[in-house]
């Protein structure tokens, strides 16, 4: 875990705490009158998640969480910053609102894809096109559909910062979710970029990874890879399946063989994506295949007995 502040061109009183995977980066703001933090990382790691924003806030109380979307990587650690700081309000975008409030697992993805995420509620919302105040500034409220149909991201345009959480990547962004249950977001994830283009952000906060400045070569690669994908969109499905099972190995780190293979049949997300583009192969197999990838990229191990995360 790194810490950022204004040595990268942040406003002096923006810190990003850059998580390493299975969390999202943490993104505090220690306004005159009200701290806040957007996104909140995995489950797992919600205890530290709630030390890094003590050792920042020090006295002070959190007041406000925000959540760019609501992928368990960036909500987990809501509830247990919520149980530290009781009067803090969570504020997430309307698009999944009524799944929160009845906590629809399954609507909201995490069972979907087999991860954790502890119940919260909300008391406010992020409403595209409009600004919320974020450490004494005002940061615009965009709308990315892509990644998530109901994805946000925030625009500092004083300092020409962007919150681009998995919108935009220094190296590409995440899996187009919606694609893999035969809702296109392709044309979404194209219209994201450019709006980020239009915007001219001088830097970028990721949803993982480091800030980075050279937002061009970056909007580059991130359209190459989805052309790429456009024209390959079992590639991507495939892909996906890999990111899920790594994400699984990165939480569980050692898993018994027979444990893995519940998880692999219980988990509708891989079924849903073995039905649309792999129906030609047994999904044993398929899983099977793509652990041999993994295995042979230096990414897991495995023996007679259990997977190992590498």
């Amino acid at each position: 875990m790194s810490q950022s502040s204004a040595s990268a061109g942040l406003p002096a009183n923006v810190i990003v705490l850059e998580r390493g995977w299975l969390s999202s980066n943490n993104i505090l703001f220690l306004g005159v009158h009200e701290t806040a933090v957007v996104d909140t990382g995995y489950a797992t790691h919600a205890e530290q998640t709630v030390a890094l924003v003590e050792s920042v806030l020090g006295d002070r109380a959190l007041d406000r969480i925000l959540n760019t979307h609501l992928h368990s990587d960036h909500c987990g650690g809501n509830s247990a910053l919520e149980e530290r700081y009781p009067s803090v309000r969570i504020e997430i975008p309307p698009g999944e609102a009524a799944l929160v409030e009845r906590w629809d697992e399954s609507g909201l993805s995490f069972l979907a894809t087999g991860q954790t995420c502890p119940r919260f509620g909300f008391g406010g919302l992020l409403q595209p096109d409009t600004e919320c105040m974020l450490g004494d500034r005002p940061w615009q409220v965009h709308a990315a559909p892509g990644h998530d149909p109901h994805s946000i991201i925030l625009f500092d345009a004083a300092s020409r910062t962007l919150i681009s959480a998995d919108a935009l990547w220094e190296h590409g962004f995440g899996i187009a979710f919606p694609e893999l249950a035969g809702e296109p977001s392709f044309g979404d994830m194209a219209a994201t970029l450019d709006l980020i283009e239009s915007l001219g952000p001088l830097r970028v906060v990721p949803g993982h990874g480091a800030i980075f400045y050279d937002v061009s070569k970056a909007l580059a690669i991130a359209r190459k890879r989805l052309d790429g994908l456009q024209r390959d969109p079992v590639k991507h499905a495939r892909h996906a399946i890999k990111v899920l099972m790594k994400f699984k190995l990165l939480e569980m780190q050692v898993v018994a063989l027979e444990e893995w293979r519940l998880w692999l049949h219980s988990t509708p997300y891989l079924a849903m994506i073995h039905a649309r583009f792999f129906g030609g192969v047994e999904f044993d197999q398929l899983t099977a295949d793509i652990l041999q990838e993994l295995i042979a990229a230096g990414a897991a191990e495995k023996d007679q007995i259990a997977i190992r995360n590498l």
